[in-house]
């Protein structure tokens, strides 16, 4: 069944912002861990006071003071990873969209070159041609027909264009 070995196509920035998410997810981990020590310090503060054991409570406030510090440093360290990362992902997209650009221009490139500058000139030439010929077959026409025969004709292509505007009108319904 699969014989031939599928060659993994893991980059070395993919690999980059793989690790900065793990790190990401460590600090996040970091932040619940610290959360958690805040609390208990908070609430053995708050027991102490209880107790009136004032010195153990105000020491247990400032290592509570120390663990917020350390969460607002977390976030800032989170906020730094989360920017690069970001600004890394789209850097990622600019470069995909450059190689598509590049792509483009290269494909149009070779139109143009399939394309020849005469034959354009000639294609246009044959269809001013065409079109004038047949303005003179209008005006033959036109001109061999009498004036009633061109009321005639008048009317009967109003006709037709009142035939197709009911047609378009009634045309959802059935």
């Amino acid at each position: 069944m699969g014989t031939g070995q599928s060659r993994s196509r893991i980059t070395e920035q993919d690999k980059a912002i793989l690790d900065m998410k793990v790190q990401r997810d460590k600090l996040k981990q970091y932040q619940k861990r610290v959360q958690v020590v805040l609390d208990r310090e908070d609430a053995l503060a708050r027991g102490l006071l209880l107790k009136g054991d004032k010195k153990r409570a105000l020491l247990a406030l400032r290592r509570r003071k120390y663990q917020e510090q350390m969460i607002q440093k977390t976030d800032s360290q989170l906020f730094t990873l989360q920017q690069l990362m970001e600004t890394i992902e789209f850097s990622l997209v600019q470069k995909d969209v450059m190689f598509g650009l590049e792509q483009g221009s290269k494909v149009l490139t070779q139109l143009n070159k399939e394309m020849r500058m005469e034959d354009v000139e000639r294609l246009a030439e044959d269809t001013a041609e065409a079109i004038a010929y047949q303005n003179e077959v209008e005006e033959a026409l036109k001109g061999s027909m009498t004036v009633e025969d061109e009321e005639d004709v008048l009317r009967e292509l109003e006709e037709l264009e009142r035939q197709e505007e009911d047609r378009l009108r009634n045309w959802p319904r059935r």
